[in-house]
């Protein structure tokens, strides 16, 4: 037999359905098998949650050792669940399933999300160790990083745009990959630019609370030469 699951109805509620539908028809002489994607599907169960866990761990990990704490990365991957927003948003506004297309584009955005939110939270914690206040240290690096942001991330989201169109064989797979990417990026680089300085004061202001550690302050930064951040201006 071959089916595919009725609009409004994922692919694991359709399986539901017809393994109940077997136990009340079937007599105990016969049996049943899956096969093709439908096996995979019933072999991998909830695996596809413990990578997207553990790719959003190796990102965090990575990122405490670039910024030597443990405070930072927290307001740089907190940018992430908007990403994974935009690509539930538009999966449904689509009426896609979220099939294994779409949990490897969630994957991808994880490191995409983390992306846009590093080059606004490298440098705000640049600007706050030269001696700035944490809310005027944000603004500026949501300020000096707002034209990079803005350009990588519509070129690749333009760059997906074939993936979210895409007609033909294998299209729905394409279109499966195309639109968590596509409407994850957007989504995820219009509210960071916006959501992030103020995810980094938050994260930054209760981490100085808690540890008593702060930046330098206004006198010991204006005796030392002031260091602009290496490459604000360019790309």
């Amino acid at each position: 037999m071959t089916g595919q699951a009725a609009p409004g109805y994922s692919s694991g509620e359709a399986l539901a359905a017809l393994e109940r539908a077997a136990a009340k028809v079937l007599t105990p002489d016969y049996g049943y098998a899956w096969s093709g994607q439908t096996l995979e599907e019933v072999e991998t169960g909830n695996s596809a949650i413990w990578v997207m866990l553990l790719s959003v761990v190796m990102v965090f990990l990575f990122l405490c050792a670039l910024y030597e704490s443990w405070s930072i990365p927290i307001a740089v991957l907190l940018g992430v669940p908007f990403g994974v927003l935009g690509a539930l948003l538009f999966i449904l506004m689509r009426g896609l399933d979220f099939n294994v297309y779409g949990q490897i584009g969630v994957v991808t955005l994880v490191g995409l999300s983390a992306k846009n939110a590093i080059l606004i939270v490298e440098f705000a914690k640049l600007y706050r160790e030269q001696g700035k206040g944490i809310v005027e240290a944000a603004v500026e690096a949501a300020k000096l990083r707002l034209r990079p942001i803005l350009m990588t991330s519509f070129a690749f989201i333009l760059g997906v745009l074939p993936l979210y169109v895409a007609t033909g064989a294998g299209a729905a797979s394409k279109h499966s990959v195309g639109t968590v990417v596509f409407g994850g990026m957007l989504v995820a680089t219009l509210m960071a630019v916006v959501l992030i300085p103020a995810l980094y004061v938050i994260v930054q202001s209760t981490t100085e609370k808690l540890t008593g550690k702060h930046g330098k302050t206004s006198s010991e930064a204006g005796a030392a030469a002031k260091i602009e951040p290496e490459g604000a201006d360019h790309a």
